[in-house]
């Protein structure tokens, strides 16, 4: 079955360029588009797709308010953020919101497609130098909450260790390599993590990480 995509973007542009490239993958395909963010929660709701490609700034509804409400449904579906992430200061709205990563709209056509396939599989998607991005922003919106610090109960010493690395925007294999372990046991960490900390996916886990003082900006 192809991963099912719905495009929400106020850019015509931008949805007719990402339409035209999936148009010629077998496993990605377009199911609906929406101009807004009161549009992209109707389709969501309608179509089921696997998931829902967010722009952040649109008019009336955002994409931060949209992710929330697609999220909080307990649907299937799953959000990716779309931004110019340098000009967008609420990427961290949109992650607490739900959303399975983001995507930067200067990235090449192919790594967006391949994002899209990773999420529909059930990860996320976030990486080193956007986590340090991600934490700098928050703590500088949000110094109150920077400086509470998240109790982590019920897990691991081993689980706490790999909970710092997933932090640090580290992918499975990468974890696996850093403590030796085989990768199928760092996936088995993560479902661990996952249930106990009852977060929806990997970049939940890593505000989690940071809430808790396990990872900082610099790090």
């Amino acid at each position: 079955m192809p991963v099912r995509v719905v495009l929400a973007d106020d850019q015509q542009l931008i949805r007719t360029a990402l339409r035209m490239v999936i148009a010629d993958i077998e496993d990605v395909e377009v199911v609906g588009e929406a101009a807004n963010g009161e549009e992209a929660v109707t389709l969501t709701a309608e179509l089921s797709p696997d998931v829902v490609v967010m722009d952040i700034r649109m008019p009336g509804m955002d994409g931060i308010e949209a992710t929330r409400r697609i999220t909080v449904g307990g649907g299937e579906s799953r959000v990716v953020v779309l931004t110019t992430f340098d000009d967008d200061d609420y990427v961290y709205g949109a992650l607490r919101a739900g959303a399975s990563g983001f995507l930067v709209k200067d990235m090449a056509l192919d790594d967006i497609i391949g994002a899209l396939r990773v999420v529909a599989a059930g990860d996320a998607l976030i990486a080193p130098g956007v986590t340090r991005r991600l934490i700098r922003d928050f703590t500088a919106v949000h110094p109150e909450q920077a400086r509470t610090r998240r109790e982590l109960k019920g897990i691991t010493d081993r689980e706490r260790e790999v909970l710092t690395l997933v932090g640090t925007g580290l992918s499975n294999t990468e974890i696996a390599e850093r403590l030796f372990i085989s990768v199928a046991t760092a996936k088995t960490y993560l479902t661990r993590l996952l249930s106990k900390l009852d977060a929806r996916d990997r970049v939940q886990l890593v505000i989690i990480a940071y809430e808790a003082g396990l990872v900082s900006v610099d790090r």
